[in-house]
């Protein structure tokens, strides 16, 4: 299934599970209700701040858009295993960072995607789910990124991993000169009825922000 298409069917299939109209998604989300209508009709390519932004307003991680799209052939059940030539690959047409899905359709609470961040290159998410309890690790396996959750900047080199929770800003920075990749595992834990308080730093490489 094309990318976008897959996109369009998992933006309108999670807006219509929650029984939100496009005024209330566009009020929730700050998207405006046009943009929206036109992701769903896979005639807007969004960015990945526009769908962090949808994802916060529907309260799932930004990587559901990714997902199998429930309206596939359902007589069969979910394979367990997705071979590399079938990971479905989206590419931000802001950043130019490209992102896959490395999970198989089978249903599990962990999902994993691998990253591919360009030089230079700068990506600022609002990242703040409030109603779910969703956790995310970041392994970087080749390059440098500079990690901004919250007021807190990690600076990441090869074989650094970090854990967060997806209810602060999150700001991904590559500052090398060459391409960095990362994989991302995330996993929702619960519905969480409140807004979560940030875990305290436990490394004492955390670098505040002036």
């Amino acid at each position: 299934m094309d990318i976008h298409i897959r996109i369009a069917q998992r933006l309108r299939e999670l807006r219509d599970a929650r029984g939100y109209s496009l005024d209330t998604l566009a009020e929730r989300s700050g998207v405006s209700r046009s943009n929206i209508s036109l992701i769903e009709r896979g005639q807007s390519s969004p960015t990945a701040a526009v769908l962090d932004k949808l994802a916060i307003g529907l309260s799932v991680a930004l990587a559901s858009f990714f997902e199998d799209s429930a309206a596939g052939d359902s007589t069969a059940p979910p394979s367990p295993c997705i071979r590399a030539a079938d990971q479905p690959q989206w590419q931000d047409p802001a950043s130019g960072y490209v992102r896959r899905r490395l999970s198989p359709p089978a249903p599990s609470p962990l999902q994993l995607v691998e990253v591919v961040f360009p030089p230079g290159k700068r990506v600022a998410l609002d990242s703040a789910v409030h109603d779910a309890d969703i956790h995310q690790q970041v392994w970087l396996m080749e390059g440098r990124m500079n990690l901004t959750v919250g007021d807190t900047t990690w600076p990441l080199h090869a074989g650094d991993c970090l854990a967060m929770q997806l209810h602060q800003p999150i700001v991904f920075h590559n500052p090398g000169s060459e391409p960095a990749r990362y994989l991302v595992a995330l996993t929702t834990v619960g519905m969480a009825p409140h807004r979560f308080a940030a875990p305290a730093p436990t490394a004492p490489a955390a670098r505040r922000k002036p």
